[in-house]
Order: structure tokens, then C-alpha cells, then sequence
């Protein structure tokens, strides 16, 4: 068997000695004409005759933003109706090679995994503090940090106001009342770090790899929280018993979470290469709406990627015609290349006067399987959140994390991306904000807005994609470039 655990649904038949065909662009447009069917049927036929998904995938993820907008119905339409094609169409490989669908697979037995309790060794720190550029900005620095980035449209106002609520409350630091399960606790933009720093207890899941749980253990050595990690035996050392897999084992990981004492918030910290991806997403997802099943208490957190695309504040759409019409710099050029590039280049962010406008900072280069997991996550916050459910979403800055760094056109595009207004954060900057807006959203419950898209943009820190003032691919060859050019140099 070459799969197993969550994976697609058979597309065609098998070929011999082999195992059935299951197409990842077979299901993304089947799910992205679900998504639509109701608040836009010409979308929904568009998306399922996609003759080319790989590439074609752009349009359709835009679209179901623009058919979102009409109401706030229509959008939580869509989510629900993107869930529900997910889950009607994924499907459960167990070990022993039968099939069968997510819901049973949530109900089976499996394996059952124990608990280690490892307490750090370190002392309690209930003062926020930033690492940023070789500091630790903490007080009037940190302060004068958050209005720099307000000011310049790195992050959004209310990202800056949810950040000072919590230097101004060190005592919402102290989370003894939550457990906060890492599901992928190992992820660099993970807040597994601030959090085993500010004595929480941290309920860490991520896959059996040693070298994992060497890692998070000597890092919750040297901090105040305690680890529950989940284990299989008893002998031999932690870090080779540690771990347990979401995407093969996914009915004992639920049995195993729900086992857990106190009030628990499901943090969604999940990355993995290519069509995996998916796989492991919806994997995180089918645990989620388990342990929500049986403990309806159960809050959600997500970090959404920012490239994607997005409704925005209408002062957002005037902040980057402000930076449009500012000559200098790049703007210098900016005729002679939108002449040259038959007005591909440089383009205007958005329409004058949008409100909300659409930033579409989708990379088709990160592919349609990276775009349907990331959005898989969105959807189920403004679903959650309509059954009354806590959720804290946020949209994290670009970031220098492992996987973009490995992905040369990517890594040179943030190289570059200074000069168009864009920002991009260090993974230890990027991971203790979001820890911040995670806290904030725990201490603070807001109720859902009349519009998802309203939720989505709250205390947003895109690293100014949102405010540039040029739509995001249409710089994005330009910055890699230049980007190319200063590493060559």
C-alpha cells in the first residue's frame, strides 16, 4: 500500500500493480465548484471545467472571495459548503489497507498512545517582550516598533492596539486556565516557544521524529512550562517514544486528546510539501471537528499565510493609493516597465475607492494543493465561528521560515520585497507576535462580525502586502530579481 491515512478520493482506475489513481487537481476543482455552487453557479461551472488546475487555480481562489462579498451568508456558504465537498470526498486508508470515510475513521479504534509530563527548568517570564533584529524590544522600544510598522502599513491597526492590550496585561500571559495543544508543535511559526516561556502548559503533537522532540525538549528545558507529550512505550529515551501522527493515526491521536484534562484550544501549526499537505490538513481538520464533537467547549486557533488573497479595509486600499501616487524610488521606472510589459508590471494595488478592496497575493508558484490546505483552514474558522465557537485567526507576515528558504524564486522574491513596501519577518519575530495576538484573542472574545471577511482582517500583520502600493505579482518578478542580484552580489 502506498498510501495510507488520510488521503484523496480514487479519480480513475488502477493500473496494474499499482495502486488506484487519485488526482489532487481532480479534487480541487470539485471542491472549489462545491465552494461556489450556491453563491456563484457560473463560478462553480468555470472552476470544474478547469482544464489546466496547476495553473489555472489563481482565478478560481480569487473568485470565491469576490463571491463572498455579496453577503455575509454567501460567505459562510462558502465555507461551509467547501468543508462539506472536502469531507464527502476524503478519504481513511487504515494500516491494515481498508478504506473507508472521515467520519468512521473518527470513530475506530486505534492504537493507544500514552502521556509523558516533562516540566521546564526555567523560570516564569510575564513580561512581553518582541525579539526583532538582534533585540528584545520590550516597554516605549517595543511600543515605538508596533506605531513604525502602523505607520508604515506592515501591520494593521488593530494589530498594533491587540499587542499593546497585552504589554499592558502581563497577567494574561498566565494561561493555567487553558490547555493549548500545538498540533504541529515543532512549526517555526508555531507559539510553542512564548508560550513554555510564560510557564503555560503545552500539549505538543507533531510526527515520531527524534530529532522533533530533541529539539522542543531542550527548548522546554530551558523555559518554565511543562510539555505533554504522547507516547508510545515505555522504554528508551523520550525523544525516540515521542510523537504521534496525525495523518496515519488519526482515530489515536483523537482518542488521546480527548482523554486530556481542562478546557482545551486546538492550535493549527500543520505544514507539509506538495499534495501532502492537503492530506495532513484535512487530517487536522477531521481531529478538530472530533474533539469539538465530544467537547463542544473546545476553542480553535490558525495562522492564515499571506499569500493569499484577501477583502480589506477600505483604509487599506486608501494607505496604498497614498504610497501609489508617491514619486521616487521604484515609481521612478515604474512607466518605462508597465510600457515594456504590456501593463503587467506594477500595477495598481487596487481600484481608487474600493472598500473592501481585494488583495490577491496568491503565488502560483506555491501551487493549487498549498492554496486549497491554507484555505481549508479559513473556512473552518468562519464556520466555527458561526456555531459560536472561540476562534483566534490571524494573518502572520511573510516570513524567512525553512520551507520558503528552500524555495529558491520565493526566498529571492522576499529578498527583493523591501523595496515594495513589503516587510518580511524572521521566523523568532514572526512566531512571538502571533503568540501575542493568540493570548489576546483568549483573554478577549469578540463576536463574530456581520461579515467573515471582517473577522479575517482583524489585527492582521501581512507585512504590508495589504498597503503596498502595487498588486503583489505584478512586483513579485521584479523583487526576485533583485533579490537574485544581492545574493549573486
Amino acid at each position: 500500500m502506498s498510501s495510507a491515512g488520510v488521503v484523496f478520493p480514487e479519480s480513475g482506475p488502477a493500473r496494474a500493480g499499482e495502486d488506484a489513481q487519485r488526482s489532487t487537481s481532480a479534487l480541487g476543482r470539485a471542491v472549489v465548484s462545491d465552494a461556489l455552487r450556491r453563491s456563484d453557479p457560473i463560478g462553480a461551472r468555470a472552476a470544474a471545467a478547469e482544464t489546466n488546475w496547476r495553473r489555472g487555480y489563481v482565478t478560481h481562489f480569487r473568485r470565491m472571495i469576490e463571491a463572498g462579498l455579496t453577503s455575509g451568508d454567501a460567505e459562510r456558504a462558502i465555507a461551509a459548503d467547501g468543508l462539506a465537498g472536502l469531507y464527502q470526498r476524503m478519504r481513511f486508508v487504515a494500516r491494515d489497507g481498508s478504506e473507508t470515510d472521515l467520519d468512521t475513521a473518527l470513530a475506530a479504534a486505534g492504537p493507544v498512545l500514552g502521556t509523558e509530563v516533562v516540566p521546564g527548568q526555567g523560570t516564569v517570564d510575564r513580561d512581553f517582550s518582541l525579539p526583532y533584529r538582534g533585540e528584545r524590544l520590550s516597554g516605549d522600544a517595543l511600543r515605538w516598533q508596533l506605531d513604525a510598522w502602523t505607520e508604515r502599513g506592515v501591520i494593521e491597526p488593530s494589530c498594533a492596539e491587540a499587542v499593546r492590550a497585552v504589554v499592558a496585561n502581563p497577567d494574561w500571559l498566565d494561561l493555567s486556565d487553558v490547555r493549548m495543544v500545538a498540533l504541529g508543535a515543532g512549526a517555526e511559526m508555531g507559539p510553542v516557544h512564548s508560550l513554555l516561556r510564560w510557564g503555560a502548559d503545552v500539549v505538543a503533537v507533531d510526527l515520531p521524529r527524534p530529532a522533533i522532540w530533541t529539539r522542543l525538549l531542550e527548548t522546554n528545558s530551558r523555559y518554565a512550562g511543562r510539555l505533554h507529550i504522547p507516547v508510545t512505550g515505555n522504554a528508551g529515551a523520550l525523544a525516540d517514544r515521542a510523537g504521534a501522527d496525525v495523518l496515519h493515526d488519526l482515530p489515536s491521536v483523537l482518542r488521546w486528546i480527548e482523554s486530556l484534562d481542562g478546557r482545551l484550544v486546538l492550535g493549527n501549526y500543520v505544514y507539509a510539501d506538495g499534495a501532502t499537505n492537503v492530506r495532513v490538513s484535512v487530517a487536522v481538520d477531521a481531529l478538530a471537528v472530533g474533539v469539538r464533537r465530544a467537547r463542544p467547549d473546545t476553542g480553535l486557533a490558525f495562522l492564515a499565510t499571506p499569500t493569499d488573497a484577501f477583502a480589506v479595509p477600505g483604509d487599506a486600499v486608501a494607505h496604498s493609493d497614498r504610497a501609489y501616487r508617491v514619486h521616487g524610488g521604484i515609481a521612478r521606472v515604474r512607466q518605462p516597465l508597465r510600457m515594456v510589459s504590456a501593463g503587467r508590471l506594477l500595477r495598481r494595488n487596487y481600484a481608487p475607492g474600493s472598500d473592501p478592496g481585494i488583495c490577491d497575493s496568491i503565488v502560483p508558484q506555491q501551487g493549487p494543493n498549498y492554496a486549497l490546505a491554507k484555505r481549508l483552514q479559513r473556512w473552518r474558522a468562519t464556520d466555527a465561528r458561526a456555531a459560536g465557537a472561540q476562534v483566534s485567526f490571524h494573518v502572520a507576515p511573510p516570513t524567512r521560515t525553512r520551507s520558503v528558504v528552500k524555495n529558491r524564486a520565493l526566498a529571492a522574491a522576499y529578498a527583493g520585497a523591501h523595496l515594495f513596501g513589503v516587510e518580511v519577518f524572521e521566523p523568532a519575530t514572526s512566531n512571538t507576535l502571533m503568540a501575542a495576538l493568540l493570548v489576546h484573542d483568549l483573554r478577549n472574545q469578540r463576536v463574530a462580525a456581520e461579515h467573515p471577511w471582517e473577522d479575517e482582517a482583524y489585527a492582521a500583520a501581512h507585512g504590508g502586502l495589504w498597503r503596498a502600493p502595487y498588486a503583489p505579482r505584478s512586483a513579485l518578478g521584479l523583487a526576485a530579481l533583485i533579490g537574485f542580484g544581492g545574493a549573486r552580489g
